[in-house]
């Protein structure tokens, strides 16, 4: 957000270097700073056109402004505040979709795929009883990132922690259920690993985790609006940065469930047909 004073026109004429106010969500401390420089010499060329005539004189001095930045949820800039919450993605994403990937393949493999085939439960039974195991697994590897963010790392914590945990429990059932679909295409365990990489990779590159999201090429916004991480990165560093409640992270979780939604139904359809 960018607020100039009323009277900066004619401030600028007398001479007295009015100040600019910039408000920049200073989470991703990359994006931010390359915004700030940019801004700076926009404004310069900006005025260019109008230092002229008798206003000459102001043109090759100092910047006839001052322009004042406030860095919101990240005064200091500190890199940790963005790259540690987004571990937490990062890591469950990896772990969830391997871990559940390898569950029914590895049925497969040994043999004991028909005894549950064989079994009166349903699929959608098969793929509570796979997926809840692997939560259990998750919050412990959150806990320890955690205690780790804020013990040696110390991240803030400004939002709901219950909202927190809520809302990472939502993204790692969308992760399981990319696992389980994986398990039902994949003949073995080293397909299951690969097709975990080919999912894990763009996520990490194209959800804003690495690189600017607004940075990227347009095509790889589009992509990475279909990943969950992408979402998910904005949920926890809103609720532990920002103090972001429920109402305000409405727009990141729907594309999380709708994901959640997709790729259960595509795993469920998967196991039927191995039924058959």
């Amino acid at each position: 957000m960018v607020s100039i004073p009323p009277d900066f026109g004619t401030r600028v004429v007398r001479g007295e270097k009015p100040a600019i106010l910039v408000a920049v969500d200073a989470t991703d401390p990359s994006a931010s700073g390359n915004a700030i420089a940019a801004l700076g010499q926009v404004a310069q060329q900006a005025l260019r056109a109008d230092l002229v005539g008798p206003l000459r004189s102001l043109q090759p001095g100092a910047q006839p402004f001052e322009l004042r930045v406030h860095r919101r949820y990240n005064p200091e800039g500190l890199s940790r505040y963005n790259i540690v919450p987004g571990l937490i993605g990062t890591i469950l994403t990896m772990t969830m979709v391997m871990l559940t990937g390898l569950a029914m393949t590895r049925e497969r493999e040994r043999g004991t795929m028909e005894n549950l085939l064989a079994t009166p439960v349903r699929p959608v039974e098969v793929m509570i009883g796979k997926i809840l195991p692997y939560i259990v697994i998750g919050y412990i590897q959150l806990a320890v990132i955690l205690i780790a963010a804020f013990l040696l790392f110390e991240v803030p914590m400004v939002g709901s922690f219950t909202l927190l945990m809520t809302m990472i429990g939502v993204f790692m059932l969308a992760n399981l259920s990319v696992g389980f679909t994986f398990s039902t295409l994949a003949k073995n365990q080293l397909q299951a690993m690969q097709m975990t990489f080919f999912f894990f990779l763009p996520s990490m590159l194209l959800s804003g985790f690495m690189f600017p999201f607004r940075g990227m090429p347009r095509w790889a916004q589009w992509v990475g609006e279909a990943l969950p991480l992408t979402h998910f990165l904005r949920i926890v560093r809103g609720i532990m940065l920002k103090g972001n409640d429920a109402v305000q992270l409405l727009p990141e979780l729907w594309p999380m469930l709708a994901f959640l939604a997709v790729a259960g139904s595509v795993a469920l359809a998967r196991y039927r047909q191995t039924l058959d």
